[in-house]
């Protein structure tokens, strides 16, 4: 057996899901999905605010780096996790965790109210900090709400997420620029004990190639806010953008929707190199917008004063051997886009000159003498974080970066010294073994509802319309539960490998020297396991299964203390898909008949013998088991689920009958979504037939 072998069938869990571990600020994006599927949008979204202050921004144009490691890749998609949280935003209803009591003492001023500096503060304040958060617009959000168009994200999405952080205690104050209405020592003298610089990169990138100084030459962020803002127009203009990364895209797509009368991009990368994200490109070029790739600028041709078009020469190579940017070109091949507008989207740099006035040292265009692993600059009490400490990057590893300069800050306040190797990070489960993946079911990714093509090219109505509850609970079960299923009481094995036999995924396997193990890094928390194990060896690593044994007796209690003269009614039921949905909680729960209680579970697979025998031990007269029928796009992610609730049913049936109770007392029931929807009817048959049988 190879070594690669040997460490596939360790047992025990690795590491945390990858997901999570991806996730720059490390969201609980296993539990946030659960519960999504579970139907319960207020904890989800509880759990989300946990850790992020922005969730509705993050929800709506996160770059969702969590999705590149999702294990569900081996097996079709990864999950739609950026889509889940959004619709855990806009069904959910959850307050921030409480904090603890603000001290006036830790006064701290934040400079700049981008994704970095509002993740800070919220950091800050939940550990009792006086935070005050300075933005010099006159909207607060930073770059993603001065520059980021309004197709892609709506002012109203920002302000949800400055409304929150308000109502915990953060203070704003706008227009107040750094440098100009307020410096360090100033801020000092205000009481403020440390200041976090997050003022991020707010200045375009130009080239010195002749032409660039022309009128009609823009640069990109100065056109993003002025279509955002000012409604500037470009009706029948032919526009060159330069560029190939995100924004380049942004400044495309707004031009479409400016009235530009063509778009035509150009970049030094190939089609495959171009930094922009894949589906960025796609709707662009879904727009209208034409892709030039592997072309440099050369010059912008002029006549008589005015821009005529962009000469480009080929590039042959982005970077050198060393992996280095160092364009290579081909001086000999040369084309021209025609043209009458030209906007450079290269990138973005900092603009430093007010935070150089502020009394903070300042080299050049960076932050003089900033030392990342600390986190301070070389004036006292001052920090600094976001991408001008760590350059462009996404949204999310910069809020990543403010969690940390919050930790430096905070400690910096107690008089300890901070460092960023004290951090420790998690590591991730291993990938999904071939084995396991090829066992697991193939279910189609949801793709989020979007406007069409023509339908938003000549507005900014945002693009993207969300899913919708059901299709948000149906995308989320499609979550394979990384980490949260089963695991071994290797005491109470008896290695009688029912285990082994049940899983439907290969997941317990016998090694090379006989041994029993569950790989419970490759579980997939079906819990078929934990209901046919003899001898009760193995545990759930989460709490799910027990959440839902604990409702048992209450229920039962409620029913026997009705005292109603009907027979009393259980229904164990799946928590997952239709029966998520208000169709059945609203429908059927909040008005059922007062002889019936419901009871749910993470899908029947989790509903063991003991379970349905306990609710007859506890006083109920009768049980029935409400499961999931297959049907088209809406399925249940586990395999030979309703096989082995079968199985159980008819054991447990088989003791019914042995102590004297009439097995018709038990039902196993399967439904398709359209009949859970109208639960009161598709079960009506069977309460008939309890009915009839009377109490015990």
């Amino acid at each position: 057996m190879s070594n690669s072998n040997n460490v596939e069938l360790k047992e025990g869990s690795a590491g945390l899901p990858p997901c999570q571990v991806a996730c720059p600020i490390h969201q609980e994006v296993r539990e946030y999905l659960r519960l999504i599927a579970c139907g319960d949008f207020d904890r989800s979204l509880e759990a989300i605010k946990r850790a992020n202050p922005i969730s509705a921004v993050c929800g709506t144009i996160c770059a969702h780096h969590c999705e590149d490691e999702c294990r569900r890749q081996n097996v079709d998609e990864p999950l739609s996790i950026r889509g889940l949280k959004r619709a855990a935003v806009e069904f959910g209803k959850a307050d921030f965790p409480a904090g603890v009591e603000i001290d006036p003492e830790k006064k701290v001023a934040v400079i700049g109210s981008g994704p970095a500096g509002l993740i800070a503060a919220f950091d800050l304040a939940l550990q009792g900090c006086a935070v005050t958060v300075f933005e010099r617009e006159k909207y607060l959000g930073g770059a993603p709400r001065n520059f980021i168009p309004l197709y892609r994200l709506p002012d109203e999405t920002v302000e949800q997420d400055i409304e929150n952080l308000k109502n915990i205690g953060v203070e704003f104050k706008t227009e107040v620029e750094f440098g100009t209405d307020c410096d360090v020592e100033s801020l000092k003298k205000e009481g403020f004990k440390a200041i976090l610089i997050a003022v991020g990169l707010t200045a375009s990138r130009g080239l010195p190639i002749p032409g660039a100084d022309h009128k009609d030459i823009l640069l990109a962020l100065d056109f993003l806010r002025a279509a955002k803002r000012d409604n500037f127009r470009l009706d029948g203009r032919e526009v060159v953008v330069i560029g190939g990364g995100n924004v380049a895209m942004d400044v495309a797509r707004s031009a479409v929707r400016c009235g530009a009368a063509k778009v035509k991009l150009a970049c030094l990368e190939s089609a495959e190199e171009m930094p922009a994200f894949p589906w960025e490109i796609e709707e662009a070029q879904e727009e209208g917008v034409a892709m030039n790739p592997s072309w440099g600028p050369k010059a912008v041709k002029i006549e008589n004063d005015k821009i005529v078009g962009l000469e480009l020469k080929e590039c042959s190579a982005v970077f050198d051997d060393a992996g280095r940017f160092n364009p290579c070109y081909n001086e000999d091949t040369l084309t021209t886009l025609s043209g009458d507008t030209v906007i450079f989207a290269i990138g973005q740099a900092s603009d430093l000159d007010a935070v150089g006035k502020a009394g903070v040292p300042v080299d050049g265009g960076r932050l003089g003498g900033f030392n990342p692993e600390t986190m301070q600059t070389p004036a006292e009490g001052v920090f600094a974080c976001g991408e001008i400490a760590i350059g462009p990057t996404t949204a999310v590893k910069a809020m990543a970066n403010g969690k940390i300069a919050a930790l430096a800050v905070q400690n910096y306040l107690e008089g300890k010294s901070f460092h960023t190797t004290m951090i420790v990070e998690d590591e991730p489960l291993p990938e999904l073994a071939a084995d396991v993946a090829e066992k697991v079911k193939k279910i189609d990714r949801h793709v989020i509802p979007m406007l069409s093509p023509t339908e938003r090219a000549d507005n900014f109505k945002p693009v993207e319309k969300g899913y919708t509850m059901a299709m948000a609970v149906w995308e989320s079960m499609r979550c394979l539960g990384c980490a949260a299923g089963a695991e071994r009481v290797v005491e109470k094995c008896a290695d009688c490998l029912t285990c082994l036999r049940t899983c439907p995924y290969n997941v317990p396997v016998v090694s090379a020297e006989g041994d029993l193990m569950i790989r419970d890094h490759q579980c997939q928390a079906c819990g078929l396991c934990l209901t046919v194990c003899p001898n009760l060896a193995i545990e759930f690593r989460t709490p799910y299964i027990a959440e839902a044994e604990e409702k048992l007796e209450p229920a039962v209690k409620n029913l026997v203390a009705a005292k109603n003269g009907e027979p009393s009614v259980v229904v164990l039921a799946c928590g997952l898909g239709a029966y998520a949905l208000p169709e059945f909680n609203e429908g059927f729960v909040a008005n059922k008949p007062a002889n019936v209680e419901v009871v749910k579970f993470p899908c029947i697979s989790k509903i063991d013998t003991t379970h349905m025998l306990k609710v007859f031990e506890l006083g109920a007269d009768s049980v029935i088991v409400a499961g999931c029928a297959e049907s088209d796009g809406n399925t249940c992610p586990f395999q030979k689920t309703l096989y082995w609730a079968n199985q159980r049913v008819s054991r447990v049936k088989g003791i019914l009958e042995d102590v004297g109770i009439d097995a018709a007392r038990l039902e196993l029931l399967n439904f398709t979504p359209e009949e859970v929807a109208d639960f009161g009817k598709a079960i009506g048959e069977s309460l008939a037939k309890m009915k009839e049988l009377g109490q015990r």
